[in-house]
């Protein structure tokens, strides 16, 4: 093969996963944009030479979508696109590696098993960055994939690896002048079955009811400047804007208010947030208000005294241990405030692996204590005491965790309230892929979502990933909207990531059978 050719087909294929992914609307380019690579991976002997074409392909497809993250860490923003693209390449290092060895069929199949475990163990480990999981494509033609309420993305990555296989044995077929009819029947059976399903479930729930609600929530989203919101002098004058804005949205029939994550952004101890002079109008505003809960993101502290109680506390001066949290609390007058810990944090700016935090020093400051953000050890859930209200205090990334988000389900949450502060990347498509995601995390739980963000896209969007209200981009709005509650528990809330799991550990029985038949031949 000529290396001409050979890059010509990796390019092709990075720039085709680039342009399926949001927010640009080739969406079905997806379907074909990892074929170019199966032709490589034919068309290549050499080992060393497919991992060369594979990771640029990983390399154009991160840095044309995830670019965005230079805007708040250019050191960060490189690394994860690298980072993420080597990892990216190990699945088809996997499948170029056996296909030599073992039928097409079962090559085809590891492929898929290798690449799903992979999005699996990239879900769940210190470095998990799932932003482009394959499932998640999809996240703007909602009305296609309702039957991820089922699946979750893990159909959405299975769907899509089966498409680009039939498309490749297709093209295989045809240039070898063989009979297509029984490929062309797998492709359109494996495209159109889904979409049947989708188009039935969605009729389904289209004549199912709501549990109405007799309140309103009000969303606020400030337009507070992220790389000022953190500086003393403004504090005051950053909580007076969310009040006065709450204050002229909010009638006699709203039961919450939720402000974006970080809202109040004074660190204070936990045991002592109610004290905290900057915070007095809040409280105020909640006494003024009896039958409002409040819901906030908050930076706070916890102490531990003179014992390290966590990996990721901090030591101070005076001796003691403590932690910084990303949090979420919920203020009602007459009532203890409840409050939440983020347990998602993003690697490298809110947390490092336990292997890396010796490089803390170089990552820049990214919302908070970079690399050193303490973190809750399992999702919780607010009640809004006097209302039906149970709602998942959802905070910025942990919106792209499917299963997790269904954790707050289980415990629960009849609706999704996601608090967000997007603003660090500009007007660019991290935000917009970021509420995007959002509407899958409705389609899988069946709950509507109530989006807060700082600097926007502040929405409501319904039980079918539709959205139903939103705000502009960098602009001073509320949200008012009557949201209904749902309480059925989805199949995907049941069993949470099934398809993923089943694909890691029939990857793990196939490397466990390939090495013992290696270990045989060589004694033999």
């Amino acid at each position: 093969m000529k290396k001409l050719q050979g890059l010509g087909l990796s390019v092709l294929c990075g720039l085709l996963l680039a342009a399926a992914w949001p927010v640009a609307p080739f969406t079905l380019l997806i379907y074909i944009a990892f074929v170019p690579l199966l032709l490589l991976a034919n068309l290549t002997r050499r080992l060393s030479t497919f991992f060369g074409f594979a990771l640029l392909s990983m390399l154009i497809w991160n840095a044309c979508t995830t670019w965005w993250m230079w805007n708040s860490t250019s050191i960060g923003a490189v690394a994860a696109i690298i980072a993420n693209s080597l990892f990216m390449t190990l699945p088809w290092l996997g499948y170029f590696t056996i296909k030599k060895k073992y039928t097409a069929t079962l090559s085809f199949t590891m492929l898929v098993c290798f690449w799903m475990g992979f999005e699996y163990i990239h879900l769940n480990w210190e470095l998990s960055w799932p932003w482009l999981t394959l499932g998640n494509v999809f996240a703007n033609m909602p009305s296609q994939i309702q039957w991820y309420e089922y699946t979750g993305v893990g159909g959405g990555s299975l769907l899509i690896l089966m498409m680009n296989l039939l498309v490749y044995e297709l093209i295989v077929a045809i240039n070898a002048k063989r009979t297509i009819k029984i490929i062309l029947s797998k492709a359109l059976l494996v495209l159109l079955l889904p979409l049947i399903i989708s188009f039935i479930n969605l009729f389904i729930y289209l004549q199912s009811n709501t549990e109405k609600t007799s309140g309103n929530m009000v969303i606020v989203q400030p337009n507070i400047d992220p790389y000022q919101k953190f500086e003393l002098t403004n504090a005051a004058q950053q909580i007076n804007q969310l009040i006065t804005l709450s204050e002229q949205a909010i009638d006699s029939n709203t039961k919450m208010v939720i402000w974006p994550e970080t809202a109040m952004s004074v660190a204070d101890w936990q045991d002592h947030i109610a004290e905290n002079v900057y915070y007095q109008p809040v409280f105020e505003f909640a006494k003024k208000h009896p039958d409002i809960t409040l819901l906030s993101g908050i930076e706070t502290f916890k102490n531990y005294g003179t014992v390290k109680e966590t990996a990721t506390a901090h030591h101070a001066e005076n001796g003691t241990y403590y932690d910084a949290f990303n949090a979420a609390i919920a203020i009602k007058s007459g009532t203890l405030f409840q409050l939440y810990n983020k347990s998602k944090l993003v690697p490298g700016v809110e947390s490092l692996p336990s292997f890396l935090r010796i490089l803390s020093p170089i990552f820049e400051q990214f919302g908070g204590s970079t690399g050193g953000y303490g973190k809750a050890s399992e999702s919780a859930v607010f009640k809004a005491m006097g209302t039906k209200f149970i709602v998942a205090p959802i905070i910025c990334y942990e919106s792209i965790y499917g299963e997790y988000v269904s954790s707050y389900v289980q415990k629960g949450a009849n609706v999704l309230t996601i608090i967000t502060n997007d603003g660090w990347w500009g007007n660019t498509p991290g935000h917009k892929q970021h509420l995007a995601y959002a509407r899958l995390r409705a389609i899988e739980t069946r709950r509507w979502v109530a989006r807060s963000a700082n600097t926007g896209i502040s929405a409501v969007i319904n039980e079918y990933g539709a959205i139903v209200d939103q705000k502009g981009w960098n602009m001073a709005a509320t949200i008012k909207y009557t949201i209904p509650i749902k309480n059925e528990f989805t199949f995907y809330v049941k069993y949470g990531d099934y398809l993923f799991k089943i694909a890691l550990f029939i990857s793990l029985l196939f490397l466990l059978y390939h090495l013992i038949i290696s270990i045989k031949k060589r004694f033999t």
